[in-house]
């Protein structure tokens, strides 16, 4: 079962930060396969990694040229990152990211990203808005998409093959055995998310949940 530190180690660590990312690589108590991250699009189609639209008391990610976040801080003072300063960190490990917002300058420049990474394989994308991720199989028959679900359809793979995706992250609450199931036998893997207790990861692995996601990934290991 894959452990992915979400928005890094971020129980440790601000994040989306470089820190939040490095700890993941590079602090051996974590041993994380892999890091989920969210990205926006700038007015001038870079990718940044930053969960909210907007950046407090400076606005609109997508009002903002990429030279105009550089200039700009976290909360543990140091800078925004772009998706390629964070993947020169995690290439060594598995990227998981969250497309927030994808228009056409974003999309190109994302599959872009993918195509020049060392390690395409390694780099996933997910989204609640599963209109980005049909748009990107469209575009590209072999990156792996993930489908974002906080609810229980009466059929929840459908909207995930609909979309074109092969995984399924759900929401950990409303994750039960005849989900894993119904998606092993249709061919697609479920991750949960966001799971921070030892109790709760042990009776995913159970199940049967190809990964789970969380702040403390220490507390997520040797579960299966």
């Amino acid at each position: 079962m894959l452990v992915i530190g979400h928005r890094g180690a971020s129980g440790h660590a601000l994040e989306n930060s470089l820190r939040a990312f490095e700890l993941c690589v590079s602090d051996p108590t974590l041993r994380c396969d892999g890091v989920e991250l969210d990205v926006h699009t700038t007015a001038d189609g870079e990718l940044v990694v930053h969960h909210d639209a907007e950046i407090p008391g400076q606005g609109p990610i997508d009002a903002m040229t990429m030279g105009e976040l550089r200039a700009l801080s976290l909360a543990d003072g140091s800078p925004i990152p772009s998706l390629a300063d964070a993947l020169a960190i995690l290439e060594p490990i598995e990227v998981f990211i969250e497309a927030k917002g994808l228009p056409a300058a974003g999309m190109s420049s994302l599959l872009a990203i993918v195509a020049g990474h060392r390690f395409p394989a390694r780099l996933h994308v997910h989204a609640f808005d599963h209109r980005i991720l049909r748009r990107l199989r469209d575009r590209s028959a072999t990156l792996s998409l993930g489908a974002l679900s906080s609810s229980y359809p009466l059929d929840p793979v459908g909207p995930v093959l609909a979309a074109g995706a092969n995984t399924l992250w759900q929401e950990w609450h409303l994750i039960d055995q005849p989900l894993v199931d119904d998606c092993r036998a249709r061919g697609v893997r479920v991750i949960a998310w966001t799971v921070n207790d030892r109790a709760v990861a042990t009776r995913l692995a159970a199940m049967g949940v190809a990964g789970v996601c969380g702040n403390w990934p220490e507390r997520l290991q040797d579960v299966s």
